[in-house]
């Protein structure tokens, strides 16, 4: 399964040194692929964009740079399955079985949006085709993002559903959701206090951030726990897409940021 395949540097799609098809990757091997990794930096309803996909599973899987990276993104299947089960799964995109895809909103990824990190150029697609894929700032050439190739490579419209798929869901770290709601760092000991207290109340952090009961949440977390994790659900959130290396932040309670509604469509 090709992994991150449209960051940047080293992956099947990437700006830098992809290709503009599998087949160009792969060769008379192509049929053999069944399944392509989306990465953090995009979400299955982007890369329902591109036709050429349509045949392939999308899966999300979790890069593990450390303990506490690990689950960012997963699968969701509905029993347990073997080797033999898995490959079939993905070859036939059996939604009754592949479930859903948990992913990081894909603008928080390091490479969501073009720009040039060491001049803070963060710049939509539009606006870098407009300067030549060119830093503002400094004039040397921008690293072109995920958005960038899946608009120059897509053949669809923005909101393309495609039918039969396994669905997706959005979410955010809750160690992230409790830090925004403790106004503090996401590594401060009074997160990590909060965040082991929730787990050992409540379950596991997937059951409490996608199957608990929004009265169950308010009963159970702090206020601003609660209305974080469920905006972190219904994607009433504020985002500034990554560029360059440079993570996006999602906000779920503060408005300081553009809507992402607003933020789109600048693009």
């Amino acid at each position: 399964v090709p992994a991150h395949v449209w960051t940047p540097h080293f992956s099947l799609f990437g700006a830098n040194s992809g290709f503009d098809s599998i087949e160009e990757c792969f060769g008379d091997q192509t049929e053999k692929i069944y399944a392509i990794e989306t990465g953090l930096s995009s979400d299955p309803k982007m890369n329902w964009r591109w036709s050429a996909l349509d045949r392939l599973s999308l899966t999300s899987n979790s890069d593990s740079h450390s303990p506490s990276k690990i689950g960012r993104e997963a699968n969701v299947f509905k029993e347990r399955f073997g080797y033999k089960e898995l490959i079939e799964i993905l070859k036939t995109k059996d939604k009754n079985k592949f479930l859903y895809t948990v992913e990081f909103y894909p603008e928080e990824g390091k490479y969501h949006w073009d720009g040039h990190r060491k001049c803070h150029a963060r710049l939509s697609p539009k606006e870098s085709r407009d300067l030549n894929y060119r830093c503002p700032t400094c004039g040397r050439k921008a690293t072109v993002g995920v958005m960038q190739r899946v608009e120059k490579l897509s053949d669809r419209d923005e909101g393309f559903v495609l039918e039969n798929a396994p669905g997706f869901k959005n979410m955010v770290p809750l160690i992230e959701i409790i830090a925004e709601a403790l106004s503090v760092g996401a590594e401060s000991v009074s997160v990590k206090r909060e965040y082991n207290k929730l787990l050992d109340k409540l379950g596991t952090e997937f059951e409490i951030l996608l199957e608990m009961p929004e009265k169950q949440l308010e009963d159970s977390c702090l206020p601003k726990i609660a209305r974080g994790i469920i905006n972190a659900r219904t994607g009433n959130v504020c985002v500034l897409p990554g560029y360059d290396g440079q993570y996006g932040k999602v906000e779920m309670l503060k408005g300081a940021l553009e809507t992402k509604e607003k933020q789109m469509e600048l693009f």
